[in-house]
């Protein structure tokens, strides 16, 4: 599916492009993830459009069956790549789940710039991104996944969420295509 339309409100949300998170070993090249991240995200901001970098520095309490994090992260884990700034006027959201929009004020700050519609990128495709796509689509914004700015720690659950998920939350596309949409 390609990306029809971008609303004149659309906010570029970037889920976990942070230090700790693209130094892990992923299906696709996380340097390509944070080069086409900070392409839109450029794009983004030259247009006066909301830029939401968001980063994890926490897990939910449940019970599970994956393993747990172990021993204590790196002083830098949640530091966002410097590729992405952030920058003057940046929202940076810092969750302590999956999704950026669970315990946030993610929803509030898009609310209050008018935003009808979200571009999402990041790593991991299935977890953060998709719990992020799936939250944005419930709350009724639009939804578009740039699908050469997200990557997963496994190649088969990133191909899951691009070619079963995403195209029931709305739209998919490229960065290029993207940007050009951006007019």
């Amino acid at each position: 599916m390609s990306a029809t339309t971008l609303d004149p409100k659309t906010a570029l949300v970037v889920v976990d492009l942070q230090k700790g998170i693209t130094g892990l070993p992923t299906a696709h090249p996380s340097a390509d993830v944070i080069a086409h991240s900070a392409t839109l995200a450029d794009a983004f901001r030259a247009k006066g459009l909301p830029v939401v970098l968001v980063r994890v520095t926490g897990g939910a309490p449940g019970r599970t069956e994956g393993p747990a994090r172990s021993g204590q992260p790196a002083a830098d884990w949640a530091e966002i790549v410097p590729e992405l700034g952030p920058k003057d006027g940046d929202i940076v959201v810092t969750k302590q789940q999956w999704g950026a929009f669970y315990g946030t004020d993610l929803d509030l700050q898009l609310r209050r710039r008018g935003v009808t519609q979200v571009v999402v990128t990041g790593i991991a495709t299935s977890i953060g991104v998709e719990s992020t796509a799936r939250s944005a689509y419930e709350y009724g914004y639009h939804v578009t996944v740039a699908t050469d700015a997200v990557t997963d720690m496994s190649a088969e659950a990133h191909e899951n969420s691009i070619e079963r998920i995403f195209p029931r939350l709305g739209e998919t596309d490229t960065t290029a295509a993207i940007v050009k949409l951006l007019g």
